[in-house]
């Protein structure tokens, strides 16, 4: 509709171009009312753990209250880390297309530090991007568009224990590993198991191409039947 409405003003219409901005930014805020976008991530890189659980049971949130899903964000890679770049792309995807709400099924999926989480959810607060958190459940935003102070308040909270319990997890695992290596374990992968950059050169030909045409993670990723993870990590190594 917008297409349209834009393209019938500029030749046929005679519209003036004030009123066509207007009408143009109008037609946006209606069509964004209900809309709704998933994010969804899990830490391990490999088939372990995956996002299939908190997508479903974000879609149903969204059928019940009939929101109009328009896309779905998954990320294979550690909370802790500031770079995340399906969530960056989530993010500008939500603020750029004007989305109501992004949905999440908890506080933890969008990172595992308050600095993280509190910068994330104020810039989305600012762009007016209200944030669904189903295990609260909570909203960001109340229903005049105005900010959730308690929302707030709880999300500040339990991102801090978040961080509480990820700096505990790195410590049993540092304490675990210095254990095994005092009784005479070998750590790291086997001799020969690491690929070379050659062998992965050929591998991830087709990943490398697309990327190097411009096209996104997530594009490149459905493209080339791969995951989203293993496009981030070929993009990392080779500095695409």
């Amino acid at each position: 509709m917008l297409i349209l409405y834009s393209f019938l003003s500029k030749n046929y219409l005679n519209i003036p171009n004030k009123f066509t901005t207007f009408v143009e930014k109008l037609i946006i805020d209606i069509f964004s009312m209900n809309t709704a976008v998933i994010y969804a991530r899990v830490s391990s890189t490999g088939d372990r753990q995956t996002t299939e659980r908190q997508v479903a049971d974000l879609k149903k949130y969204i059928a019940i209250n009939e929101m109009e899903l328009v896309s779905v964000f998954e990320e294979k890679m550690s909370g802790a880390k500031e770079n995340r770049p399906v969530l960056t792309e989530c993010i500008e995807y939500c603020i750029t297309n004007k989305i109501h709400t992004l949905c999440v099924s908890e506080i933890s999926r969008l990172g595992r530090s308050t600095k993280i989480v509190v910068n994330t959810l104020d810039e989305l607060t600012k762009a007016g991007v209200n944030v669904y958190i189903q295990n609260l459940p909570l909203c960001t935003l109340n229903e005049d568009g105005q900010p959730n102070p308690i929302a707030k308040m709880i999300t500040a909270v339990l991102s801090s224990f978040a961080e509480i319990e990820r700096d505990n997890i790195k410590y049993r695992l540092n304490s675990g590993r210095e254990l095994a290596k005092a009784k005479g374990v070998k750590m790291g992968r086997k001799v020969g198991s690491v690929k070379s950059k050659e062998q992965k050169t050929d591998e991830y030909s087709n990943v490398i191409k697309h990327l190097k045409k411009g096209q996104s993670i997530r594009n490149t990723a459905k493209l080339c039947g791969v995951s989203v993870s293993t496009v981030q990590r070929v993009k990392k190594e080779f500095g695409l």
